[in-house]
């Protein structure tokens, strides 16, 4: 997914009136009218979710003008991701990409076979090899290998990783119960379809004949599949997907001889397994013949490999856009380990947020997407942060990496305002509701960080859409260098399980 330069674009006239509004912001407030609203509001919001709800709402220098235990620890769910985007940049700039490359230390003989050790580098890009999304793939990489002039190569799979081990695995910070949902898939340096496999079925050629595998994503997944599913009469199909423990899938069930092929979605148990026959079918489209060896390595290979072909990813501003809007558990715990070099990044990201914030326990992080229930944030944390980062050298035009009001996570913030108005990440668990982030008005920004921790999620989701909705009734659109400092530097399915779109 590509930054829309036209967001990050900004008129004249918006310009100069965003420009005012910072001269004046040391006298920007709310009206006695609004914060009686405010103090209505949280009235209606407890008494239909009733739980614990911290609120915090600041001018755009962060200075607080109405608040409710906002400085008390909540779980925070996915708005950390706002936080993980904003370190992620600081590190690596928002120019970054990530490589996916093939390795060899040989040559090519003159009937175009490479003689020599060959593997393949993947550093975790989490927008490799998407079916439907854009994103470099495994076909790309194979095309780029036939026109270095390979045609034939032999030997089993060797897999490496600039970025350490290749492999991947659930977030040891996430509860073992997401483990394996569509939300929570391994993660790892080997991601493919961002390790979500989708299986296409169709009916064989008459009544009793088997089923057939139309299609994978990732492609080639034909030897990893067992189809125990029977033809029948009609146009009905009852379907289901098992994962083996080998890495392989069963499909069980019947499909009506006339009906229409069936996509059924699963997670990657061996996303190594995945590659490989991936790999496989890409380089028999690019007409390269692989002898293969039937196993996978990931030893030490020799320092002298050198790169034969290589694809990179799109800038990290673009795949962190993606990740917010989305709210893509994988990315944002792709993006951490790409930042901190480490599996487990949360203590670096920690502290981070402290730098930033100047508030030296205002944040306890272990994950980078906000999945767990270990993550605790308070309410003025998130506004010292949206108040100060945009200042720092990393931080310019950061409110644009957010999902604008009407877009992903937020496509139920439409009406009641115009668009681009609103700028902000959401967080959803089982018992978490959250939402962070700019509100443009006439006489400045307002930066609001509204966090419940309770068990009427849905209810108190409403309700923080309703305070946006009051306070932003008459903004206008946050353009790009908006914030002090600046110039220094598809319908989403909110779920329990961190509010992450469906593939």
């Amino acid at each position: 997914m590509s930054v829309n330069p036209l967001r990050l674009g900004i008129s004249a006239a918006l310009l100069a009136l965003v420009l005012g509004a910072s001269s004046r912001a040391s006298a920007q407030t709310l009206t006695p009218a609004q914060e009686r609203s405010l103090t209505n509001w949280l009235k209606t919001a407890k008494r239909y979710a009733p739980g614990r709800w911290g609120v915090a709402v600041a001018n755009q220098q962060g200075d607080l003008l109405w608040g409710q235990r906002e400085d008390e620890f909540f779980t925070p769910a996915s708005t950390v991701k706002l936080l993980t985007t904003g370190y992620a940049r600081t590190r690596l700039g928002g120019s970054a990409r990530l490589a996916t490359r093939v390795l060899g230390n040989g040559e090519i003989d003159s009937t175009g076979a490479w003689v020599g050790n060959w593997a393949l580098e993947l550093n975790g890009d989490p927008t490799f090899d998407r079916a439907t999304r854009e994103g470099r793939s495994l076909n790309e990489l194979a095309g780029l290998l036939s026109e270095a002039g390979v045609r034939k190569l032999s030997g089993p799979l060797n897999l490496t990783s600039a970025t350490g081990t290749p492999n991947a695995v659930y977030p040891t910070t996430w509860a073992p119960g997401h483990w394996g949902r569509v939300f929570a898939p391994l993660v790892g340096a080997v991601t493919l379809n961002e390790n979500i496999v989708w299986l296409t079925v169709g009916p064989g050629r008459k009544i009793g004949s088997v089923g057939v595998l139309v299609g994978s994503a990732p492609q080639g997944l034909d030897a990893l599949v067992s189809m125990h599913v029977r033809t029948v009469g009609g146009y009905r199909s009852r379907l289901s997907v098992r994962r083996m423990a080998d890495g392989g899938f069963l499909i069980n069930g019947t499909v009506g001889l006339h009906a229409r092929p069936r996509r059924l979605v699963s997670v990657s148990t061996d996303p190594k397994a995945v590659l490989a026959e991936a790999w496989a079918r890409a380089l028999q489209n690019a007409g390269i013949v692989w002898e293969r060896e039937r196993r996978i390595q990931t030893e030490s290979l020799p320092d002298s490999m050198e790169t034969i072909a290589e694809v990179t990813s799109a800038p990290l501003d673009s795949i962190a856009t993606e990740i917010n809007t989305r709210s893509l558990n994988i990315g944002a715990e792709l993006l951490l380990r790409w930042a901190s070099g480490k599996d487990n990044g949360g203590g670096d990201l920690t502290e981070h947020v402290a730098d930033v914030t100047g508030i030296s326990d205002g944040a306890r992080l272990v994950d980078g997407s906000g999945l767990s229930h270990d993550d605790k944030v308070k309410p003025t944390t998130f506004i010292a942060y949206l108040a100060k980062f945009p200042g720092t050298a990393a931080g310019r035009n950061f409110p644009m990496l957010l999902p604008a009001n009407g877009e992903g996570t937020l496509v139920h913030l439409r009406g009641g305002m115009g668009a681009g108005v609103v700028h902000a990440k959401t967080g959803t668990l089982n018992d978490v509701s959250t939402l962070v982030g700019y509100l443009g008005r006439k006489d400045g920004v307002l930066l609001i960080s509204l966090m419940y921790n309770g068990g009427r999620v849905h209810t108190a989701k409403k309700q923080q859409w309703k305070l946006f909705r009051l306070l932003g009734a008459d903004g206008v659109e946050i353009p790009s260098d908006s914030l002090p400092g600046d110039d220094e530097a598809t319908s989403p399915d909110e779920q329990l399980g961190g509010d992450v779109e469906q593939p």
